[in-house]
């Protein structure tokens, strides 16, 4: 069995895996708290927690299809991811910060995870024309999104 270590895989591929990892965690962290902020906080109703959730979704699932076609039409895939990232960021303190539904439903609307996957899968392929090091990517991918899940 291959046993990838920390020289064999790129530094650009352990940042972009523990960014992906703590956008993740903050972004679980958030999401099980978010109904109660939102009903005791603000004042929501379950209808209204119901449809940010159900837009939220929505949208996550249409715009991963139109990050993948974007990803592949410009050919900049950091850049994508960058930009996802980047809101991901921007949007983490709104839902503290949120004065009303409005701008939790637009925070969530803009977070991170909708935009970023298409573009954060297909940079470790393209960024090298080594493929000696696309095993321990891929094992290195799969611990990180573990380490998610139990986090």
């Amino acid at each position: 069995m291959f046993n990838p270590n920390r020289s064999q895989i790129p530094t650009g591929i352990w940042v972009l895996g523990f960014v992906s990892l703590l956008m993740d965690v903050s972004s679980e962290m958030i999401h099980s708290l978010l109904p109660l902020f939102l009903v005791t906080t603000l004042g929501a109703s379950a209808l209204m927690i119901g449809l940010i959730e159900g837009l939220a979704e929505a949208t996550a699932l249409i715009v991963k299809v139109f990050s993948g076609v974007l990803s592949d039409w410009f050919g900049r895939r950091k850049g994508l991811a960058l930009i996802g990232y980047g809101l991901g960021a921007v949007t983490k303190p709104l839902f503290a910060l949120a004065p009303s539904v409005g701008v939790v439903l637009a925070a969530r609307l803009l977070e991170t995870r909708p935009w970023t996957p298409r573009p954060r899968h297909s940079i470790p392929p393209v960024s090298s024309l080594q493929r000696h090091w696309l095993s321990p990517w891929l094992i290195l991918r799969k611990h990180l999104g573990t380490t998610d899940c139990i986090a």
